[in-house]
């Protein structure tokens, strides 16, 4: 059953959504930008490189389409091949042309949360740390991983986003993210279930993205 569903949704994008769809990459540092999307077609969300959508007749799969001219298809669907089945991932079940079939994941992102006033349990937190030593054990190394990239669904923790675990370099976003969590976070946000709003939580990453662009440049010169 699974795979006649799968084989039509991939009809479906062929015929009606790829040649309507309208994305497009703006600055490869920030969430692309979705122009149209045809009916009955809905946005799920957003990455660097890539759009998540969804057609109602297909509950339990979404369609994950890169942006012209960004790179990392053939790389994420490696990285799918790789994880094999685990409860804190999807799973790739059809890619092709620029666009993958993935199990679709419920929940609500950690930067949602936060800008709703949701509380965090620390179960999430390490559902997802051993979500990601599982992704190394099977030769990967997990990257990007941070509050939009990551979810919580009846207090279990999930990844969303695995695109970049082929590259080689070593990434602290994860480790970064735990120590706000724990240092900040749960004293003082999470007891009073207080909104975080979206323009400070833009203002953070936007900071911390050039604090770690600035510092990469000191280490390269020293």
């Amino acid at each position: 059953m699974k795979s006649l569903q799968v084989n039509r949704l991939s009809e479906i994008v062929h015929a009606q959504l790829l040649p309507k769809l309208q994305i497009e990459s703006v600055n490869p540092h920030d969430p692309i930008k979705v122009r149209h999307i045809p009916h009955p077609w809905k946005l799920i969300g957003t990455g660097n490189y890539a759009a998540v959508v969804h057609h109602p007749d297909f509950q339990d799969l979404v369609v994950k389409i890169y942006a012209p001219g960004r790179d990392g298809f053939e790389e994420e669907v490696e990285v799918y091949q790789r994880l094999g089945e685990h409860p804190a991932f999807s799973q790739c079940y059809y890619a092709q042309d620029g666009f993958l079939i993935l199990k679709r994941l419920y929940g609500v992102t950690l930067w949602d949360s936060m800008s709703l006033g949701l509380r965090i349990p620390k179960k999430v937190i390490q559902d997802i740390d051993q979500a990601l030593d599982y992704a190394r054990s099977r030769g990967l190394i997990p990257q990007d991983i941070h509050a939009r990239n990551v979810m919580m669904y009846e207090g279990k923790g999930l990844v969303v986003d695995i695109s970049d675990f082929l590259q080689k370099e070593n990434c602290s976003k994860w480790d970064n993210l735990k120590k706000a969590y724990y240092w900040v976070y749960l004293p003082l946000i999470y007891p009073l279930k207080l909104r975080v709003p979206l323009s400070l939580l833009n203002l953070i990453r936007k900071c911390y993205r050039y604090i770690s662009s600035f510092t990469k440049r000191l280490m390269g010169k020293s």
